[in-house]
């Protein structure tokens, strides 16, 4: 399956370049019209009017719901056969990810969704992040949707509780940390309450009638998260198992869902802690340059110490990498890509949160709200260092997420509505984005010795998670260099405090991510692996004629597919 038909640059679109929908195209757009109807969050996601007080049903009636509309999709598709390259990719697509989908709907582990970093818990209050708060309406729309919490949390606590009964709980760990984070956004100064008491428009005061709404909604909100608090503490935690690893079935799973591809976990593994000594090697030769004979610790070190590095508040950071990420899609647009001029707002953020954590969240549908890069920092951080996230910018930013997820969405042209803005696949997008890390450096961008430390600290950091996340979730032997016996959470920590250099309050979130959310950290660097394989056999099976710029071009068109399928589109 070659995929010739979305090389057309982005630069050179007009009217006349789009192709023609088809009948694959038709059941696509209508699944996701269906999914928008389920899930009113993927309209605001995208910036679409019409139901911004809303929640999608998070009840185990909701969830089969999703499952109805997944099988019918599958049943349809059965009888189309495609009729171009780009419906021979929606159609291995479709099937790989709505098929996996129903698998896990039937082991009823998305009914015990919970962790401390991307579950119901979070969602339901992360979605405010991205309600516009412009107008007196939108300030409304808010105040309707706190309203409307209540529900939400309700049917999520609906779906914990028979999740429970089948004999599916998440482990403790993850249950208590998810407590915490709760009471924290229902506190008296908590996310709610913050959120309300600075409400203002730029357009029109809010008169008392919408404060009114506003507090009300809050309270309702706070309320609410609080009674989520209590059915964690009370009936969900005595049924926690204390054991963080999830064992082989449950991971295997999980690692299909963020890959989109089945890996061999054993061998995978054993790349991993082989990757890692690699990286660790060329960390060492860096440290020389930055000072002669010094250790990785050292070179750190000095680093951190260089006054020219530091950043002294958030707003620092933020007008830091603001003007870094500026500056790449200046570099980088028409000399290594094609970015259009709409795609070239990426807004750097401090999130509202301090859980830890960077994100990227993508552009609305027309593209009012830009794609935007996110620093959730842990309460009390409050200075930075600009080595070790140089890389991160590149990573959320171009040629990182903002070019892959903004590029789906800018090419309606050859894309139907679900490849282009809801499909994603973790070990696609994020072993992208740390493809991207590198290829700044091959192309320059990472000359300077302690930002090229920071990258590399940033590929070591994700190496570590393919030998923990695996190793510890299968309980594997631990490698003849960092200890021996089985792996544990505790052998694992200080495992990860050695091979990643971030402070004490994003480590311990880290750990905690990893062991709740298994298979999702491991799919950026195995995703990274997967796109340089690829690449590679390409540049191989071309030879002077491969051209990389349209490599770029060509792959980033299809939107965030399996890595599968991703390989039989562009090797088949």
């Amino acid at each position: 399956m070659t995929y010739e038909t979305e090389t057309t640059p982005l630069t050179d679109l007009t009217d006349d370049s789009a192709r023609p929908k088809t009948a694959i195209d038709a059941v696509a757009d209508a699944y996701a019209e269906s999914l928008l109807e389920l899930d009113p969050g993927f309209a605001t996601s995208m910036g679409m009017s019409g139901r911004e007080t809303e929640y999608r049903d998070y009840s185990p009636a909701g969830h089969e719901a999703m499952a109805e509309i997944t099988s019918e999709t599958l049943r349809r598709l059965s009888d189309l056969h495609p009729s171009d390259d780009v419906d021979a990719v929606t159609l291995d697509a479709m099937h790989e990810r709505l098929g996996l989908e129903l698998e896990i709907h039937e082991s009823g582990l998305n009914l015990a969704d919970l962790n401390n970093i991307a579950c119901p818990a979070q969602e339901i209050r992360a979605i405010f992040d991205l309600m516009p708060t412009d107008t007196v309406e939108q300030w409304g729309h808010i105040a309707g949707r706190l309203a409307n919490v209540q529900e939400a949390i309700g049917g999520y606590i609906t779906s914990l509780r028979e999740a429970r009964d089948r004999g599916i709980v998440s482990a403790a760990r993850q249950v208590k940390i998810v407590i915490e984070q709760t009471r924290r956004y229902a506190a008296e100064d908590g996310y709610f309450a913050t959120m309300v008491a600075g409400a203002a428009a730029t357009e029109g005061e809010l008169n008392d009638a919408s404060k009114a709404e506003l507090a009300s909604g809050a309270e309702a909100a706070q309320a609410a998260y609080n009674g989520l608090a209590e059915f964690l503490e009370q009936e969900l935690l005595p049924s926690a198992p204390e054991k963080d690893a999830v064992g082989r079935e449950h991971y295997s799973l999980m690692s299909r869902r963020f890959l989109g591809s089945e890996v061999n976990l054993e061998e995978t593994y054993a790349w991993g802690v082989e990757e890692l000594d690699r990286i660790i090697a060329e960390q060492e030769q860096v440290a020389h340059e930055i000072s002669e004979g010094a250790t990785v610790e050292e070179a750190m070190k000095i680093l951190n110490e260089d006054p020219a590095r530091q950043l002294n508040s958030k707003d620092e950071l933020q007008q830091w990498m603001q003007k870094l990420s500026d500056k790449a899609v200046a570099d980088l647009a028409g000399v290594h890509f094609d970015i259009p001029d709409i795609m070239r707002t990426i807004e750097c953020m401090i999130a509202p949160t301090d859980e830890g954590g960077i994100y990227y969240t993508g552009p609305t549908d027309d593209f009012s709200r830009p794609g935007r890069m996110w620093w959730s920092i842990p309460a009390g951080e409050e200075s930075f260092t600009t080595w070790n996230e140089t890389s991160t910018v590149y990573h959320e930013g171009v040629p990182g997420h903002h070019l892959q997820v903004a590029t789906a969405t800018y090419r309606r042209d050859i894309l139907n509505n679900w490849r282009r803005n809801m499909c994603w696949t973790s070990g696609h997008g994020e072993g992208w984005a740390l493809y991207a890390e590198r290829l700044m450096e091959e192309l320059g961008y990472l000359q300077d010795p302690g930002d090229r430390m920071g990258m590399l600290d940033a590929q070591r950091m994700r190496a570590a998670r393919v030998v923990f996340d695996i190793g510890v979730h299968l309980e594997l032997e631990i490698p003849e260099r960092w200890g021996s016996g089985t792996w544990t959470p505790e052998s694992g920590y200080d495992f990860l405090r050695k091979n990643i250099a971030i402070s004490e309050g994003q480590l311990k979130f880290e750990f905690t991510r990893y062991l709740g959310w298994p298979g999702q950290a491991p799919s950026y660097k195995i995703g990274q692996r997967l796109w340089e394989q690829i690449r590679d056999e390409l540049r191989e099976r071309e030879g002077d004629s491969f051209d990389l710029k349209a490599f770029h071009n060509r792959a980033l068109n299809m939107g965030s597919v399996g890595l599968d399928t991703l390989r039989r589109a562009l090797l088949d």
